[in-house]
């Protein structure tokens, strides 16, 4: 049985209201020992400080700046913008000392100038949900961060990504953590491009789990299935 630390689940989305103590025990059936619930603004915060409380010691709920980040694949915000805003929320977390939740699309080059420019004040920092080259891992760890692994394993179908990085172990295990990120980035375990050693390595127990998820709902018991799928 594994023992796993789910870094970062959305335990505060709407899709969990109704079953939330059967997720919570199923994730604990999949093997994880500790989970931490990522809030996404004021309110849910507010909420995942409470369900942290309610189950002490399984689940938690770190004071950590984020999810914050630059975005330039889905450029919800102008790029600018989201620059500035990272910006103040990178000083406030230097400022307080406090560990970053870090969200980074396509924006490597503007994401490793704004960290470097605080590289002497800079706090504990992950790169939540990687999904870049090995190159830009690289560089990454080179900075002391860590590198966040969520689903976004099973879609990666590049010659230099995710999975390239980790079997050549230029993705180090120890500077590795796995997420979630639920109850998005669903692992499809029975898609036909995945290959074949990775889909024999599954466990009858994981695929037992897997079942109660869906591609609209991820859940922790995926956490079970990525990690084997490194195996």
């Amino acid at each position: 049985m594994y023992e796993l630390v789910d870094i970062g689940a959305n335990l505060g989305h709407p899709s969990y209201k109704k079953d939330l103590d059967d997720v919570i025990e199923r994730s604990k059936q999949a093997g994880i020992s500790k989970l931490m619930i990522t809030g996404t603004c004021e309110k849910i915060s507010k909420e995942a400080a409470k369900m942290a409380e309610k189950h002490a010691g399984y689940l938690y709920f770190t004071a950590a700046v984020g999810e914050c980040g630059l975005d330039y694949n889905r450029n919800f915000s102008p790029q600018d913008v989201q620059r500035d805003v990272f910006e103040k929320q990178l000083d406030i977390a230097c400022e307080l000392g406090r560990p970053l939740f870090i969200h980074e699309r396509e924006a490597h080059e503007d994401m490793v100038r704004l960290l470097s420019e605080r590289s002497e004040k800079l706090p504990s920092a992950v790169i939540h949900c990687f999904t870049g080259t090995v190159e830009e891992a690289e560089k990454y760890l080179s900075m002391g961060l860590y590198i966040g692994l969520t689903g976004f394993l099973w879609k990666d179908k590049s010659d230099n990504g995710v999975q390239a990085g980790l079997k050549s172990g230029k993705i180090p295990i120890e500077r590795l953590v796995l997420e979630t990120d639920a109850p998005f980035m669903y692992p499809k375990v029975n898609d036909k491009k995945l290959p074949v050693e990775v889909r024999e390595s599954i466990s009858e127990h994981a695929k037992t789990m897997h079942k109660f998820a869906s591609f609209n709902r991820s859940l922790r018991s995926q956490l079970r299935m990525r990690s084997e799928s490194m195996d």
